[in-house]
C-alpha cells in the first residue's frame, strides 16, 4: 500500500539540547493539513524542537479510503501500513481520524491530534514550537517524554 517514501538525507548536527519531536501531518498536497487519516494520499514528517524544525520525508499513499463509511473487504487493511509508516513519529496532524484507526495509532505510541479546519503545515509547526517552550500541555509533555515528577513532599512519614 505505501506506494512511495522520499527521504531527504542531509549532512546536519543535531545543535538542538532541547526536547524533539518529530510530527507526521496528513495532507493531500504537502502545503496544508488537509486530509482525513484514512483518505491522507500523503504525510509530510518533519523533525520539531522549540528553535527549529527539519523535513524528514513524505509518505505516499496510491491505495486510500474513499471515505464512504463502507467496511473493508476481508484482507483489505488500510490503516496497518499508515500506522507502520508513521512509527517513530510522536504526534499525528489529522482533520479526522475513526476509532479503530485512532486506536491503532495511539497503540503505536502516537498521538493524534484533531484540528477542525485545515491549516498550513507552517502553522502548525509553529504553534507546536510555542507550545514545548514553558509549561507544556500534559499531552505534549508526555509526547515529549517530559513528563513532570509528582511531588509526593505533602505525605508525612506519621
Amino acid at each position: 500500500m505505501l506506494a512511495q517514501r522520499l527521504h531527504l538525507v542531509e549532512d546536519r548536527e543535531d545543535t538542538s539540547a532541547g526536547p524533539q519531536l518529530r510530527i507526521a501531518v496528513a495532507t493531500q498536497d504537502l502545503k496544508s493539513m488537509n486530509a482525513h487519516f484514512g483518505s491522507a494520499k500523503r504525510f509530510a514528517v518533519y523533525d520539531v524542537t522549540p528553535s527549529e524544525w527539519h523535513f524528514i520525508e513524505a509518505l505516499s499513499f496510491g491505495d486510500v479510503s474513499d471515505e464512504s463509511g463502507a467496511h473493508a473487504k476481508e484482507g483489505d487493511d488500510r490503516i496497518g501500513p499508515k500506522v507502520d509508516a508513521l512509527t517513530g513519529c510522536n504526534l499525528l496532524f489529522v482533520l479526522a481520524i475513526g476509532g479503530p484507526a485512532a486506536a491503532r495509532v495511539v497503540n503505536a505510541h502516537i498521538h493524534p491530534v484533531k484540528l477542525p479546519k485545515p491549516e498550513t503545515i507552517d502553522s502548525i509547526i509553529h504553534r507546536v514550537q510555542t507550545m514545548m517552550t514553558g509549561n507544556p500541555p500534559p499531552w505534549l509533555r508526555k509526547a515529549m517524554g517530559t513528563q513532570a515528577k509528582r511531588s509526593m513532599d505533602y505525605l508525612d512519614e506519621d
